[in-house]
């Protein structure tokens, strides 16, 4: 079961068959720790709740109402290697192995809710930077109790020659307008995904494929409860939040994305979250 964000509240899609809730508030939805048991108990009972539609509309916003987004660094050995190789010269290739063998991992705000743009919209690369990529994670849906209740795809778009020059940099290399895309949806379900779940990237320049690389969930060192605690332990969402898992895909260290890019982050059965590329 999916749940998409519209211009008029909610959208629940399963089995093929798409519902429109009437007068859906989007952070009462996402702050139930029973939204899997709620949104079948809709469909069961239908009645004036629900409105039956033949199709999604065409513009779908991101899933995010008032919810902060943060992400998660260096989950994958893939991560590791590339943040190593990135600040080597800077002198800071040896934090990033300590960040992957530690306990506690790296959390850090990715972006405020309007910050975000959701499928279709453009993602941005840093005038300042040369030498930008999209970073594709899953990410979490989480309630301010704590609880997962769903999953969406995320676009993590990074700086790598701004983190590279000095690790404090990373947050003008990770937060800026544009930098954080969510979507297509929030597929609501009980339990973690997979571990075969795949994460497949794919870009396209003009009529070209110049990327199309995949991971799965196994690849993944830290468990998405795992990450959960850590945030949580000493802070508070009132409205629930986002977390980015990390990525297990990161281009090769002669790639950088270019205005015109799209951008294609595919996790089923989630869906695929599209975004160009602008400046």
């Amino acid at each position: 079961m999916r749940l998409f964000r519209v211009t008029t509240g909610a959208i629940i899609e399963k089995d093929g068959r798409f519902y429109e809730i009437q007068d859906a508030v989007w952070d009462d939805l996402l702050n139930r720790d029973d939204l899997p048991g709620y949104l079948d108990r809709l469909l069961s009972a239908g009645g004036s709740q629900l409105t039956e539609r033949s199709e999604l509309p065409q513009t779908l916003l991101p899933p995010v109402g008032s919810q902060e987004i943060w992400a998660a660094g260096v989950t994958y050995l893939r991560s590791r290697e590339a943040r190593k190789e990135e600040a080597e010269e800077a002198g800071g290739g040896d934090f990033y192995q300590r960040v992957y063998e530690a306990d506690r991992p790296e959390l850090f705000l990715k972006a405020t809710p309007g910050r975000a743009v959701g499928p279709g919209q453009p993602v941005r690369i840093r005038r300042d930077s040369t030498w930008s990529v999209p970073e594709p994670e899953l990410t979490l849906a989480i309630s301010s109790s704590g609880k997962i209740v769903g999953f969406t795809v995320g676009n993590d778009m990074s700086s790598r020659d701004i983190e590279g020059e000095n690790p404090l940099y990373l947050p003008q290399a990770k937060i800026y307008d544009g930098s954080c895309a969510l979507g297509p949806a929030i597929l609501v379900a009980e339990g973690d995904l997979p571990d075969s779940t795949a994460i497949r990237l794919e870009i396209e320049r003009g009529e070209e494929t110049v990327l199309d690389e995949v991971t799965t969930l196994s690849r993944m060192k830290r468990r998405p409860r795992e990450l959960v605690e850590y945030l949580l332990r000493e802070y508070s969402c009132p409205s629930g939040c986002f977390l980015m898992t990390g990525t297990g895909i990161v281009p090769p260290s002669d790639f950088t994305l270019a205005v015109g890019d799209q951008i294609r982050i595919t996790i089923e059965p989630i869906g695929t979250l599209v975004n160009s590329v602008s400046a």
